[in-house]
């Protein structure tokens, strides 16, 4: 074979596997490559399904499941035990200081707090009074607002959203997770000041504060009522700090701004010019709870929180919704 042959072949072999090597996809040293990326995979229309095989199914129960996980993850959280805590302690505290100063001078004590002292049952109500003006607001300002904020912060919302959730989904379980969390401070309350009471102070018929006598039962049926009427409002303040996460990735702003309005609700309800103003205020509704101490209970006054109630839910989860669902997310 020639020198020019050989040459010539050479050359060829080497076009051959220029144009082999410019098919191939270009390694990066250490990387494995990848097809297409997470952004070109979100632009790529999906697939119609072959003819004569059904749509894809969700699984039955995959709401409920990462209802579920979101449950978890809020009650293990050292943060939220620590809340609940706090919030335990506040009526045993409270009862202990009102048995010390009635063992000293009963004639000292009026009004509700009076009661007490003669029947255990009010111990509750008189720790409602004193923990939905701002202390329970703010247990359930922190969950809420950790909600959509905590995950975009952390740098995880992507992730959940990149799973077949959907945002509206996961919207609605990030809401449920706070009603449920809500729920449980308002019972948490409850139930520490019920047994605190029963330790403390003797257990009987209850004096309401219309002057009837009702039976211990009914008063625990009052109870009850109450914790549903207050557990529906710690729902609604968490709607609102759900709305407001969802405008942030810090969840110390969504909180703050929750706490806030609460105590600007406060402050104007104080002010006697703005009166008018206080049926509409959110906090304002936390307190006719003892509307339940009236005999017949005043369901009007109930239903009108409740009504209050329900227009800020639908107020703040439509806000959210708008929000997140056209929101671009990047963290």
């Amino acid at each position: 074979m020639s020198t020019a042959e050989t040459t010539t072949g050479s050359a060829a072999e080497t076009a051959q596997t220029a144009t082999r090597t410019a098919r191939q996809p270009r390694r990066t040293p250490g990387l494995v490559p990848v097809a297409e990326t997470l952004s070109t995979a979100e632009r790529r229309t999906p697939e119609p399904a072959p003819p004569g095989l059904p749509p894809p199914v969700r699984r039955p129960g995959a709401f409920w499941r990462l209802l579920g996980s979101e449950l978890g993850l809020t009650f293990r959280r050292p943060r939220n035990l620590a809340m609940l805590a706090v919030v335990g302690a506040v009526p045993i505290l409270v009862g202990v200081a009102l048995r010390m100063v009635g063992g000293g001078d009963d004639d000292g004590m009026g009004g509700m707090i009076a009661s007490v002292a003669g029947n255990s049952l009010m111990l509750t109500f008189v720790s409602f009074s004193f923990l939905t003006l701002l202390l329970m607001p703010v247990a359930v300002a922190v969950v809420g607002g950790d909600s959509i904020a905590g995950e975009a912060g952390a740098g995880t919302l992507r992730y959940l959203l990149a799973a077949p959730a959907g945002r509206t989904r996961l919207l609605a379980v990030k809401f449920l997770n706070v009603v449920v969390y809500g729920y449980a401070v308002t019972a948490v309350v409850a139930l520490s000041a019920l047994v605190t009471g029963l330790l403390l102070f003797p257990a009987g018929d209850v004096t309401l504060l219309s002057g009837t006598t009702v039976p211990l039962t009914d008063g625990l049926l009052r109870i009850a009522l109450s914790v549903g009427y207050i557990g529906a409002g710690m729902a609604a303040l968490g709607a609102v700090a759900v709305a407001l996460s969802t405008f942030t990735e810090v969840p110390v702003g969504a909180i703050a701004g929750t706490v806030v309005a609460v105590v600007v609700c406060q402050v104007l309800r104080a002010i006697p010019d703005l009166a008018p103003l206080e049926p509409y205020l959110l906090p304002a509704r936390f307190t006719s709870f003892d509307s339940v101490l009236r005999d017949p209970i005043d369901t009007g006054t109930l239903l009108d929180g409740l009504s209050v109630f329900g227009a800020y839910t639908v107020l703040s989860l439509s806000v959210a919704w708008a929000r997140f669902t056209g929101k671009d997310i990047t963290s």
